[in-house]
């Protein structure tokens, strides 16, 4: 069984802790390694099989080289790493789109996404009991579908209307709008990406990275409760 655990969630820093029970893994590291180290129980090593990195914007990857210092192995794209100098570590496994690898009990599948980062991924994490856990953050669009998911955890940044409105009051310049409708998964992307997917399997949908200017909790729960009829989360810290 699969259990997530949120560390942080937001444009100040993202992280979580996954495990089935037997393999635990930190999907991102964007926050600071004293966080992560007291959420480990300050076992970081001996508990992490590794650490998946989506990508190299600092609220995803602030931690990564106090991870490969304290000797934790990290998955992420040839891009990613050359743009935080640590490709050359022996620590860094360089991974590819489309190319499955092996970290414990879990097969993981990257697949590629939209954002304007050096070379982006999204993870299809399953497990030896059949569980799959679908993992896709900071991105404008998700070109796959996928099946037989059990858990969900996706972006859902902004609300449309609440992102134009802020525009019009003058809370959101025009640059920072044209960025976030180019970079970030909406809570209508959300909407269409669940209505074409398969959810006859899945047990939890879990919202990540909402905006703290263009985005409604209660909203973006409600209304996608609403569409699935499944328990949803606001990973929101």
């Amino acid at each position: 069984m699969i259990h997530i655990t949120v560390l942080a969630s937001s444009s100040s820093g993202n992280a979580y802790l996954i495990t089935d029970g037997q393999t635990e893994l930190l999907i991102e590291a964007g926050i600071h390694y004293k966080h992560i180290q007291r959420a480990l129980a300050f076992r970081v090593v001996s508990r992490l099989a590794g650490c998946l990195l989506s990508h190299e914007h600092r609220d995803h990857s602030e931690s990564i080289c106090s991870l490969i210092k304290s000797g934790v192995d990290v998955y992420t794209s040839q891009g990613t790493a050359e743009v935080l100098n640590i490709a050359n570590s022996h620590r860094v496994k360089q991974i590819k789109a489309q190319e499955r690898f092996v970290v414990g009990t879990w097969t993981i599948l990257p697949f590629e996404v939209e954002h304007d980062a050096e070379e982006p991924l999204g993870f299809l994490l399953a497990n030896q009991d059949g569980d799959k856990l679908l993992f896709a953050t900071d991105t404008s669009y998700l070109r796959y579908r996928f099946a037989g998911l059990t858990h969900i955890m996706i972006e859902c940044n902004y609300a449309l209307d609440i992102l134009y409105q802020n525009v019009s009051l003058g809370k959101v310049s025009v640059g920072v709008k044209d960025r976030v409708l180019a970079s970030h998964f909406s809570l209508e992307h959300v909407k269409d990406f669940l209505r074409s997917n398969d959810l006859s399997h899945v047990q939890q949908i879990h919202l990540l990275h909402l905006s703290d200017n263009n985005s409604d909790e209660e909203r973006f729960r409600r209304e996608v409760m609403e569409l699935t009829g499944l328990p949803v989360y606001v990973a929101k810290k």
